[in-house]
């Protein structure tokens, strides 16, 4: 089945190249670590995936391009035609002269209204080229005004339009130091929107990339390009085909086979994803991995609630049976295990069915409210490796990951609201005192939630 992305905004669409970008070259490479057919089977599914022919050869990516500046839409055009691989189709942009000046009620309650049949009827469109339609996947920034402010309407628009299938919002968490003034208003109005109309909410968060690039990567002046480069190998990682436990084809519905397992409350709908291992590319030729070593990192990066292999806590331990969760006092902080709800792990590459997850099924990683504590680890296998690593996992986990950023935004949008500072910014564009308020009940209750578990 197929996914159509819709890439929201200046980050939004700069990401998804890259995401379609790192999905080609890998669709593309043989891997030489899997029979061909096994290789031909991966191949065919996620070119069905991600994928339409629009010419001999030339594979066209199943998504709209929509910002309210052609800039960028102009570049990733040209980008993606000279990879000379995979291109856009050029008729599934939409652009105008005037960007949002990084005011969500510009982008929701301006150009939403006033550009919603044309992008809608771009949407359509690629849906009727798949054969079966999966759901949709959009790439936004909470950040911003268009990728905020149009993807949080788009998003609401897409649930009253498609309301049987998946929708998956992908959300680029800002740096905490502030890309722009109003960043945290902007990402309070997102994400209480999204609550609202998605089905679930995938989270990268800027700063923990950010240190990847630079301590995993070793790269010493880390561009937007090589942040979004990592976003998409991770994306990639989790969406390119597997396995279901015990099945002999690929999964035909992926963000289907995703909700199911991951989000079995509405009130829950958070996700977070680490990938293992990373490295430069330089390095690959002389590293080797074996499955242990790999998930035991894995494992306790979920634990410690850490955002990459190095660096991690080794201090943190799951709770004894019928003890609360062990805290460790330093002084800045509180560590606290990260309790689950549900866990995805998606192996790929040489000996994958060798490895042993039974780590990963211990009933003292997830809540106790569970009824079916067996259902709450779900795993995905292949063969076939992915992006030049031999062997390589990836974690996405329904948790407490994103508590603390999340009451963090929270907290500086509410002592900015209190002294309605720039409050007058969002009013001018049809945006009321009532509608932040909202924001602020709807997201102290997802914090309560997640802290309840």
């Amino acid at each position: 089945m197929s996914i159509v992305t819709i890439q929201l905004g200046q980050c939004g669409n700069q990401v998804g190249r890259e995401v379609f970008d790192t999905i080609c070259a890998d669709l593309r490479s043989g891997q030489g670590l899997c029979s061909k057919k096994e290789n031909d089977s991966y191949q065919a599914a996620c070119e069905e995936r991600f994928f339409s022919e629009e010419k001999p050869g030339v594979l066209a990516a199943r998504a709209v391009l929509v910002d309210m500046e052609p800039k960028v839409i102009g570049q990733t055009l040209s980008v993606a035609s000279k990879s000379g691989s995979w291109t856009y189709d050029h008729r599934s942009q939409f652009c105008q002269k005037q960007g949002s000046g990084n005011n969500w009620a510009n982008g929701y309650c301006v150009h939403g209204p006033k550009h919603k049949e044309a992008i809608m009827n771009l949407v359509r469109k690629e849906a009727e080229k798949c054969d079966r339609l999966s759901g949709f996947l959009t790439i936004m920034s909470m950040a911003g005004g268009t990728g905020s402010g149009l993807g949080a309407f788009v998003t609401a628009d897409l649930k009253d339009t498609y309301p049987t299938s998946f929708l998956l919002n992908h959300v680029i968490w800002p740096y905490g130091t502030g890309e722009v003034i109003v960043q945290n208003y902007n990402a309070i109005l997102t994400l209480s929107h999204l609550y609202q109309s998605s089905d679930a909410i995938l989270v990268h968060e800027n700063d923990a990339v950010h240190k990847i690039c630079g301590q995993l990567m070793n790269i010493k002046q880390i561009s937007f390009r090589d942040v979004n480069r990592v976003i998409a190998h991770q994306l990639g990682s989790v969406f390119q085909p597997a396995y279901s436990e015990g099945a002999t084809h690929y999964n035909r519905s992926p963000l289907g086979s995703l909700m199911e397992v991951l989000v079995p409350h509405p009130e829950f709908k958070m996700l977070g994803l680490r990938n293992i291992p990373q490295m430069s590319e330089n390095s690959l030729p002389f590293t080797t991995f074996a499955w242990p070593g790999l998930l035991k990192h894995l494992r306790q990066m979920l634990i410690a609630n850490a955002k990459m292999e190095e660096g991690i806590d080794w201090q943190v331990r799951p709770p004894a049976p019928g003890l609360p969760a062990p805290q460790k006092e330093s002084p800045n902080r509180t560590v606290r295990f990260n309790t689950s709800i549900a866990n995805l792990v998606t192996l790929r590459g040489k000996d994958v069915q060798s490895a042993d997850l039974g780590g990963f099924r211990d009933p003292a990683l997830y809540t106790s409210w569970l009824n079916a504590p067996e259902d709450t680890l779900t795993i995905w296998k292949t063969p076939r490796a992915f992006n030049r690593y031999e062997k390589s996992a990836s974690l996405v986990s329904n948790s407490q990951f994103l508590l603390k950023p999340l009451d963090g935004v929270v907290g500086k949008a509410w002592k900015m609201f209190a002294s309605k500072a720039y409050v007058h910014q969002y009013a001018k564009f049809g945006l009321d005192e009532d509608a932040f308020l909202d924001s602020f009940t709807t997201l102290e209750q997802v914090i309560s939630s997640y802290a309840s578990l």
